[in-house]
C-alpha cells in the first residue's frame, strides 16, 4: 500500500508580514544614545503572484530572469534625525538637524536561485517635514517612557516632497558547503530624498537557507535535498563604502529659517555631508517556522563633516504564511 503521506508536501509561504525598528537607544555596549539618524520604523507586507503582474510599476521594475522567484511589496516608512542635546529649543548649526520623513514604498525582490543573483527595486514616495509626523511621534514616545522631551522641533527641515528609486543588485561569489556564504551588492538611490552608490561584500556563516533561493526562505523553515529545515540560525558581517551626493534628512532650509530671532549661518556644518563614507554591519538571525528575527548593529562614521561617529542597532521580527 503507498501511504498517502508520501504525497504530501508542505506549501511555502508566499506572504509575510515585517517589523523592524532602528534606533541609536539600541546598542551592544549598553551605551544607548538619541542623536544624528536617531529612530526608523518600518511595516513591510511582502506577497508572491500567482500570474504576471499588470501594475504600471511591477511591469518596470527589472527581474532575476526567468527562472527568479520574485516578492512584491508593500511598506510604510518613517525615519528621523535630532542633534545631539534636544533639551534645548535653540538652534544647534554645528550639530545633525531636526528632520523626518514619511514614506509609503513599492517594492521588488527578484532572486535567481540558479545563477545565484538578484535585483531588488524600491520605489518610494512622501514628504519631509512636520507633515511626517517625527515631532508628535517621538514626543510620544518620549513621554510614555519618561524620558527627556525633545525640545528643538520648530527647527526642524521644512516640509518638500519626496520621491527616490532605490536598486540592489546582488551575487554570490563563494559557497563552502552549507555554511558560508560571500557575496556581493551594489546599492543606488536617486531621487529628493537621497542620491547614492554603495558597494559591499556580505558574509554568512551558520545553519542558513541559501541566500538566493527567495527572499521569504531567509526568515523561516526551507527546504534542503528535499527535507524540510525547520530553524535556521546565522551571523551576518557587511562593511559598505558609500559615495553620498545628497541627504535630505541633513540638508536643506529649516522652517523658521527666516525668523528673524533665529541665527542662519551659510557656513553651518548641515551643508557640508560628507561624500565619501563607510560603515559597518554585523548581527545575527534567527527563524523558526514561520517566524523569523534579528539584531544588527551599524556603525558609522560622521555624516557631517566634523562632526561625531554614530552607531544603530535594529531589530526585526518577521511572520510568514
Amino acid at each position: 500500500m503507498i501511504s498517502v503521506k508520501s504525497f504530501a508536501q508542505t506549501k511555502e509561504p508566499t506572504r509575510m508580514f515585517r517589523v523592524y525598528e532602528d534606533d541609536d537607544y539600541f546598542n551592544i555596549k549598553g551605551n544607548g544614545t538619541d542623536k544624528a539618524y536617531s529612530d526608523g520604523t518600518r511595516l513591510d507586507f511582502f506577497y508572491e503572484k500567482k500570474n504576471k503582474s499588470r501594475f504600471f510599476l511591477d511591469r518596470l521594475m527589472p527581474h532575476a530572469g526567468d527562472s527568479s522567484k520574485n516578492m512584491y511589496g508593500w511598506s510604510l516608512m518613517q525615519v528621523m534625525a535630532t542633534p545631539n542635546n534636544i533639551s534645548t529649543t535653540e538652534y544647534q548649526p554645528h550639530d545633525y538637524p531636526y528632520a523626518g520623513a514619511l514614506l509609503a514604498i513599492h517594492s521588488l525582490h527578484s532572486y535567481n536561485p540558479e545563477k545565484k543573483y538578484n535585483f531588488q527595486t524600491e520605489v518610494m514616495a512622501g514628504v519631509r517635514g512636520p507633515a511626517s509626523l517625527a515631532e508628535p511621534v517621538q514626543k510620544g514616545f518620549h513621554s510614555l517612557i519618561n524620558y527627556q522631551k525633545p525640545m528643538g522641533w520648530d527647527n526642524q527641515l521644512r516640509t518638500m516632497p519626496l520621491v527616490n528609486i532605490n536598486f540592489i543588485a546582488e551575487k554570490q561569489f563563494l559557497s563552502i558547503g552549507n555554511w558560508i556564504e560571500v557575496n556581493g551588492g551594489v546599492q543606488a538611490a536617486a531621487g529628493s530624498l537621497i542620491d547614492a552608490l554603495t558597494m559591499y561584500p556580505m558574509i554568512r556563516i551558520g545553519r542558513m537557507s541559501p541566500y538566493f533561493d527567495g527572499y521569504v526562505n531567509q526568515f523561516g523553515s526551507f527546504q534542503r535535498n528535499g527535507k524540510l529545515v525547520k530553524t535556521q540560525y546565522y551571523f551576518v558581517f557587511k562593511p559598505m563604502a558609500d559615495l553620498v551626493a545628497h541627504n535630505s534628512l541633513l540638508q536643506g532650509k529649516r522652517k523658521n529659517e527666516n525668523d528673524d530671532n533665529v541665527d542662519t549661518n551659510n557656513d553651518e556644518p548641515a551643508k557640508n555631508i560628507r561624500h565619501l563614507a563607510s560603515n559597518v554591519q554585523f548581527g545575527a538571525v534567527i527563524a523558526h517556522g514561520n517566524f523569523g528575527m534579528s539584531y544588527t548593529q551599524t556603525y558609522s562614521n560622521s555624516y557631517i563633516k566634523g562632526l561625531y561617529r554614530h552607531s544603530v542597532g535594529n531589530l526585526t521580527m518577521s511572520v510568514r504564511w
